[in-house]
């Protein structure tokens, strides 16, 4: 029988761990989630072995979904739902029940909104402090100011007061605040020296403190070009944060939910931070040690008795570039093998994938007439080929012939470009 006990890694703040009973004082029995326990958690927690109900749902499922490419969100919510893109869209632009932020790793994410104060409290203020203080540096070092962060305060206030008469678009903010119409070198004399506008860089940090909003899209559910708002406009009052290590312990919990088991490694890297603040955040939440195929890892005290011990149907899922699932984890030989190399680019960012029961077996792509192909990397047999084959003919006719491209193409992808 096991029980919860209490232990201690060499330098981090105590964990829970699982002893047996009778076993010798201070021995310690970690229960073991094998990978395909982890695959079934997977399938059913991200809303891949049996879909979800609404784009809300769909977020929730895997904490965010990402959105550096504009069309990967409606992909997402595709995989999860089935649902049409106005679904998507009625979710984001008219019940704003999910927000875009930037926040882990730089990265732009689609957030379900209740979460929102522990995203602007921990990840999102990390950017925002990372971001800030050098565009300030690079603001004095081209001579465009003085004093680069007292620059950046009086945009930021000039910024709210043009958004506070009505929603505008980058450009829109460009002719409204005359300052923020101008160019910098960024690492002049280097061989990625780069010209870049200033109000890109400006709004991005106004962006990242959750002050400003990414309203309604100008562009297609393909491109990107957004009206940006006020928080009160447009979520009804301020970005009120939560503090750091009250926002990212709910970050953290969250992504145990619906990820763990994770190792160390692998929520470090998810949320872009120091392993102190990970570890104080597991230690906050009791987190329980268990093992897994790549050591040991953790999970929420609740959840040590595993839900999806009882294995879901066979499913078979088509996820886009970039994905929340395919990306959640450092470690990822459980459930990609040996793919890396074809589905992955040379800095670590997904391509699409094709799943079979938990498993990452191969990619897809569109022919020239927007068609979804699967790609397969090995044998899956005669029922995985099928379902996947029905999810590719389902894709086909929910894209209706557009064709999605991509910054980020892996191996894969690029051996079938045309």
């Amino acid at each position: 029988m096991l029980e919860l006990c209490r232990g201690r890694n060499p330098g981090t703040a105590p964990v829970s761990r699982l002893r047996r009973r009778n076993c010798p004082a201070g021995g310690y029995v970690s229960r073991v989630i094998t990978d395909e326990q982890r695959r079934a958690r997977l399938g059913v927690r991200h809303g891949l072995a049996t879909r979800v109900g609404s784009a809300l749902e769909a977020a929730r499922a895997v904490v965010c979904l990402h959105a550096t490419e504009p069309a990967t969100p409606y992909l997402s919510v595709w995989a999860r739902t089935g649902l049409g893109r106005a679904a998507f869209d009625q979710a984001m632009y008219t019940d704003r029940e999910l927000v875009k932020q930037l926040a882990m790793r730089r990265t732009l994410f689609v957030f379900p909104r209740e979460v929102m104060p522990a995203v602007w409290g921990s990840a999102s203020a990390r950017v925002a402090d990372q971001i800030g203080p050098r565009l300030a540096r690079e603001i004095e070092r081209c001579g465009l100011a003085e004093d680069g962060g007292a620059w950046l305060n009086r945009q930021d206030a000039a910024v709210r007061s043009a958004l506070r008469q009505q929603p505008m678009t980058t450009a829109d903010l460009r002719a409204a605040v005359p300052e923020l119409d101008q160019r910098m070198v960024l690492s002049p004399g280097k061989p990625y020296e780069a010209e870049v506008a200033v109000a890109n860089q400006a709004i991005t940090v106004l962006a990242a403190t959750g002050r400003i909003q990414r309203g309604a899209n100008r562009g297609t559910w393909r491109s990107s070009r957004p009206e940006w708002t006020t928080d009160d406009d447009w979520l009804g009052g301020p970005a009120t944060p939560l503090h750091p290590e009250e926002g990212y312990r709910h970050l953290i919990g969250a992504w145990l939910r619906q990820f763990g088991p994770g190792t160390e490694d692998d929520i470090v890297w998810w949320l872009g931070a120091t392993k102190s603040v990970v570890r104080r955040a597991l230690a906050d939440l009791r987190a329980v040690e268990v093992q897994t195929g790549v050591g040991p890892a953790f999970v929420l005290p609740d959840d040590v008795v595993d839900p999806s011990d009882d294995l879901p149907e066979p499913w078979a899922a088509l996820l886009p570039v970039l994905d929340a699932t395919t990306m959640g984890w450092k470690h990822r030989d459980w459930y990609l093998g040996d793919h890396a190399g074809q589905l992955f680019d040379g800095n670590g960012n997904a391509g699409t994938t094709a799943w079979w029961n938990g498993r990452v077996v191969g990619g897809w792509h569109q022919d020239p007439d927007g068609v979804v192909v699967v790609d397969l990397l090995e044998d899956v047999g005669a029922d995985a080929t099928a379902q996947l084959t029905d999810r590719a003919v389902e894709l086909t006719d929910w894209l209706a012939g557009e064709i999605v491209g991509t910054l980020y193409p892996s191996p894969l992808s690029r051996a079938h470009r045309s």
